[in-house]
């Protein structure tokens, strides 16, 4: 179903969009840096909190791209476009609900899960938390929207909005943080201010004559809840599944803020260099669920299997590659940050870590089971990733960390565990066949 030209023109943009995604970040903590350790700290735990809403939000996306490449790949167009009608009616009534509940409560939330710390650490939380709340339906309509699009195969458009979105950012942030003084409420404003012009932009993408799935039909409203379920029925598994698995991070995070200060920048900036250790294997996923999941819902699940095994190679070549390099320049990539050397000795020992992880577990771990997503098979992976979550890496986290002391790389190593667990589970499942018998179209 898919010549080696169709899977570079969906796989390149998705790298390249990635790659611009996690640039950018990096380039948001590198700013916020100029203002403290007290400001990236309380960045990083403020996103450790919208990391869990916001892929919620994505999983719900992700679960209308499964539905649409299903029907794209059977040829119903029709139904093609009423899933993608309902998936926008899911993700905003979602995000908004998500959005008034982080600004009523956002002190509480993070007294609750962080506890007593730096009151300046506190100060920049509640600022950076109120703007990153309220963009949480620019963020929902964009990831809709960025979604469709990619079980279209016009990955091209995306990365165009992406483009846009972090030019937007990064411009915002030199604004607010250098030129306004804001710290983290301008990193905020930002990020606010950049979210909702892609909402604007991408959009028009859905309007070319070229779309499958027409724009002036896609808003006018039609209730079908038939078709809800079915978006909820890879989407809402998914979302429970990334939200265990950020609400364990949450619960370790706890840990880390109990460490110091250091250890929180360190683990912040560990972060922000794991999403570049990631990035060939994160945009492949994404290009996994457009691509196994056509060829599901045109019941060619020998090509499935085969498409599902090359973008695996692939991903092992490409994140071997850069990962291999990112450690041979551990000691100068963490200089940009300005941490101290106490903290600068942990960020370049949890980059080791996780950079080993990313060469050999990575991929089977998080790239895979998007193949079983992409057939129907959420709930599968849902439970693996969640009582892998908690019986491994919490556990595990703790015994490292807190009873054999080892601090914030224990919890960094408890990471490769639950790794490994999942890794066998889903290839156990793969092998079974048993994810062949859940096309949802």
């Amino acid at each position: 179903m898919f010549s080696r030209e169709d899977l570079r023109k969906l796989l390149v943009p998705l790298l390249a969009e990635q790659l611009l995604v996690v640039l950018v970040g990096m380039m948001d903590t590198v700013m916020v840096a100029s203002c403290g350790e007290t400001a990236v700290s309380g960045v990083s735990l403020v996103d450790s909190i919208n990391v869990l809403l916001i892929q919620f939000l994505a999983a719900l996306a992700t679960g209308g791209a499964v539905i649409t490449s299903q029907y794209l790949g059977s040829r119903d167009i029709d139904h093609a476009r009423s899933a993608s009608k309902q998936l926008y009616y899911v993700v905003l009534l979602v995000s908004v609900t998500f959005t008034i509940l982080c600004v009523a409560l956002r002190g509480f939330l993070l007294s609750l899960l962080f506890g007593a710390i730096d009151p300046e650490v506190m100060r920049h939380s509640m600022d950076y938390f109120l703007m990153t709340a309220l963009s949480f339906p620019f963020l929902a309509h964009y990831n809709a929207s960025a979604a469709l699009l990619r079980s279209m195969g016009k990955s091209r458009c995306t990365l165009s909005t992406s483009l846009v979105m972090n030019l937007v950012n990064i411009v915002g942030n030199a604004i607010t943080i250098y030129g306004l003084g804001m710290a983290a409420a301008g990193a905020g404003l930002a990020t606010l201010l950049s979210r909702a012009v892609a909402c604007v932009f991408i959009t028009r993408y859905l309007r070319t004559q070229d779309s499958l799935i027409p724009y002036p039909k896609l808003f006018t409203y039609e209730h079908r809840p038939d078709l809800i379920r079915k978006v909820l029925a890879v989407g809402l598994p998914n979302g429970l599944e990334n939200s265990m698995f950020q609400l364990g991070k949450l619960i370790l995070v706890r840990m880390i803020a109990g460490f110091g200060t250091a250890s929180i920048a360190a683990n912040a900036v560990g972060n922000t260099m794991a999403t570049i250790q990631v990035l060939p294997g994160a945009a492949i996923s994404l290009g996994m669920i457009t691509v196994v999941g056509q060829c599901v819902g045109a019941h060619r699940m020998d090509e499935a299997r085969k498409y599902t095994w090359r973008l695996l190679r692939l991903s092992y070549l490409l994140m071997s590659i850069l990962n291999i390099l990112m450690l041979l320049m551990n000691r100068f990539i963490v200089r940009p940050f300005n941490l101290s050397p106490e903290t600068e000795v942990m960020a370049r020992q949890v980059i080791l870590i996780h950079g080993l992880g990313s060469i050999f577990l990575w991929p089977l771990s998080f790239v895979f089971p998007n193949s079983l997503r992409a057939a129907g098979d959420a709930r599968f992976t849902m439970v693996i990733s969640s009582v892998s979550m908690v019986v491994f890496r919490l556990f595990f986290g703790y015994l490292l960390s807190i009873v054999y002391g080892m601090g914030l790389i224990g919890i960094w190593l408890a990471m490769q565990i639950d790794w490994i667990v999942r890794i066998v589970c889903f290839l156990i499942r793969f092998h079974s066949g048993a994810w062949e018998k859940k096309a949802l179209v």
